[in-house]
Formats: structure tokens, sequence, C-alpha cells
């Protein structure tokens, strides 16, 4: 059986200046789950309210992915989308969740049973991964604007990480490196890791096999409380995906 993975990261908004963006990710990410004729991945636009245009937008995105993928989609308005969603998603080698308010993902989530069985899938092997709120999700929580622009504690993710998540750490519209340290120092938010854009964590299991990143000179960040109200912080070490 394959170990457990999950991929998660901070996107990009591509600038003239970035020499990869978003797919680079994607194509990394997909290569954690090995050798197939064809790669079964489903993407759960749950945060962004199942937005059809999201939908048809990521089908593009992965029908121009240079491995051959087999896409669908979970949505769950006005009902799940498939007969039987676990059988579904257990059948996936990826399931590749959309960013957004990760609040209401997670509220919807469990009101259709599909934190376990996002447990069940992650236990068999299927990769779990996404951006920004699909990145929050696997963790025990992070900075959030799911409830108004301000940043918020999130503190009810799935848990399967052990760790908060800090992500777009380095997001200059707003204030998300200061505020993710200022939590976890204040004891709001648990030790963990974040990421800058363009930035992802690999975890095998529990553990960070490795951060890897599209844009040179970008990182992933180890932040913990220091027990006298501050923090410390240390930069992980970052593989460029680039030549």
């Amino acid at each position: 059986m394959t170990e457990p993975q999950i991929f998660a990261f901070s996107g990009i908004l591509k600038s003239d200046d970035d020499p990869l963006d978003n797919s680079h990710l994607v194509d990394f990410v997909l290569s954690l789950a090995g050798e197939h004729e064809t790669l079964r991945v489903c993407f759960l636009p749950t945060a962004v309210g199942d937005l059809p245009d999201a939908v048809e937008l990521k089908a593009k995105q992965f029908a121009s992915q240079r491995m051959p993928v087999e896409y669908s989609a979970l949505t769950l308005f006005p009902q799940p989308s498939v007969p039987d969603p676990r059988a579904h998603l257990l059948a996936q080698h990826v399931l590749f969740v959309e960013g957004g308010s990760v609040v209401n993902l997670m509220a919807l989530w469990r009101a259709h049973g599909l934190d376990d069985v996002m447990r069940e899938c992650w236990e068999a092997g299927v990769v779990l991964t996404g951006p920004s709120a699909g990145s929050l999700c696997w963790h025990l929580g992070g900075p959030t604007d799911s409830f108004r622009d301000a940043l918020d504690p999130f503190t009810d993710g799935l848990g399967f990480l052990p760790w908060s998540n800090g992500v777009h750490d380095d997001f200059a519209d707003q204030p998300r490196r200061a505020t993710y340290r200022r939590m976890v120092a204040e004891g709001v938010l648990p030790a963990g890791y974040a990421t800058e854009d363009g930035v992802g964590l690999h975890y095998i299991g529990t553990e960070l096999h490795e951060a890897v990143s599209i844009r040179p000179g970008s990182t992933a960040w180890w932040v913990e409380p220091d027990g006298d109200g501050g923090h410390v912080e240390r930069a992980i070490d970052t593989r460029y995906l680039g030549a």
C-alpha cells in the first residue's frame, strides 16, 4: 500500500518575473501518485461554493498537464454529484481541493461525512492536495479571511497533520506573516509550517518530507512559540523545481 501523502501549497498569480507557474506544482503532485497509465484526479470546489466556472477551468487545466489525467469533480450543491461519494473518492489517485473559504469547506464536508472519507482516502494512499484552503484543511488550523477581510484564527481543521499552517506567507495585501507568528506565539495556534507563494509542503504520513518551490528564493518556514510570549522560526530547505 502507498504511504499516506499530502501536498499542501500556496499558489501564485503568475507574473512576468515568474519562470514557472502553478501547473508545475500540479505536475509535482501528480508525480507523487506513482506510475499509472491514466491518473484519476477528482476536483473538489467546495470552498468556492461549487462554482461551475471553477469546475470547467480546472478541467481545462488538467487536460493540459503533461500526464494523462482522467478528470472528475465532486460537487455538493444541491446534492452530491455522484451516487456514492465515498466509493468515488476512494477510487481516485489524487484529490485536489480548491482554495476559498476553509470554514465553509469544513462545515459542508462534515455535514456530508466527507471528513471521515478523506481520512480513509489518505490512509489508503490517495494523494491529498490543494492550495490555500486546500492546504489549511489537512492541518489543525491557521489564519483565515473566511469570516472577514481581516485575519482570524481557524482551529477546526481535519488535523491529519498535527501542525498549524500559514499560507501565502509573503502576500503583500495582508499581514499574513506577522499574524501567523503572533497567533503561534500567543498559543492561539500550535506550532507549524508556513509557505510563501509558490511553495508547497510534501508530507509523508505526518512528517514533512520536503518543501518545493516554483519561485526562485521562495521558502517554507517552521514557526513555534519560544515559551516567553514570542516565537522562533526556521527557514526550511526548499527545492526549486526549475532548471
